[in-house]
């Protein structure tokens, strides 16, 4: 009887430890698949917030260039109407930089980062990214027809202020179609420039600057297309930025993608 009670004791708690093996089984991996799991949410986390940074510091540098561009083409565009008599400002204002008033160039340069970066976003946006033409040799021949442009507006000499408008009208829809085609782009031009003369009109109406010969309310007739092209030009310009700029995000990209695959 002792022996017996003894062999069934042995069996019962080999049962018992077989039983427990499965159980202490299940846990390890339990351990192991959440030990994993909390690795692979700090990579993704990481991998988002480089990749946010990325964008974030992409984003930055383009509205920089954008305005420094913008800083360049008010300076060296506003100089020529003023050499022109086209607009006159101020004799207090006229001893600063490049003979013109300060805050003109920081307020292109503003104007032209935003208009800039909101061409990509609404390509983005729309569905419809801009393929045309999308090299810098065509955004550099876009910035010189644009400044052609600004130039005929001064240089030009009609018989009446609604065939110079005309003429700049059918150039700047000529620069449209060269270097743009867009339906975004043009939508985009076409708010630009309406923005940009009701805000013109407001500082001439308050007498910060006024125009010479004025025909349309307190401003030149032409002014609407001169800031139609402009809009076009620097919409190309942070279109090509974009292009160049996505280059490091995809980059960064392919990295993360390796980097889940090296855990999997």
């Amino acid at each position: 009887m002792p022996r017996l009670e003894e062999h069934c004791w042995s069996c019962s708690s080999s049962s018992k430890t077989e039983t427990k093996h499965p159980s202490s089984g299940a846990n390890w991996l339990a351990s192991r698949a959440e030990e994993m799991m909390s690795i692979i949410t700090s990579v993704l986390s990481s991998a988002y917030i480089s990749l946010q940074d990325v964008r974030t510091a992409n984003l930055i540098r383009r509205g920089l260039v954008l305005f420094t561009v913008g800083v360049f083409l008010a300076l060296v565009l506003n100089l020529l109407q003023i050499q022109r008599n086209v607009t006159l400002f101020p004799e207090e204002v006229m001893t600063t930089l490049f003979s013109s008033a300060w805050w003109i160039p920081p307020c292109c340069g503003t104007g032209a980062a935003v208009v800039g970066l909101l061409y990509p976003c609404l390509d983005s946006h729309l569905g419809e990214p801009h393929k045309f033409k999308r090299e810098w040799a065509s955004v550099m021949r876009c910035i010189a027809v644009f400044v052609g442009i600004n130039h005929a507006s001064v240089k030009l000499d009609f018989d009446n202020n609604v065939q110079l408008s005309l003429t700049l009208a059918a150039l700047s829809l000529g620069l449209w179609w060269t270097f743009d085609r867009s339906r975004s782009g043009f939508g985009l031009g076409i708010t630009t420039a309406f923005l940009a003369t009701v805000i013109t009109q407001l500082l001439v109406y308050n007498g910060v600057y006024q125009y010479t010969s004025p025909d349309f309310l307190y401003v030149r007739s032409w002014l609407p297309c001169i800031f139609f092209s402009g809009g076009v030009t620097v919409g190309n310009i942070g279109r090509q930025l974009a292009m160049v700029k996505s280059a490091n995000i995809d980059h960064s990209i392919s990295s993360f993608n390796l980097r889940v695959r090296l855990l999997y």
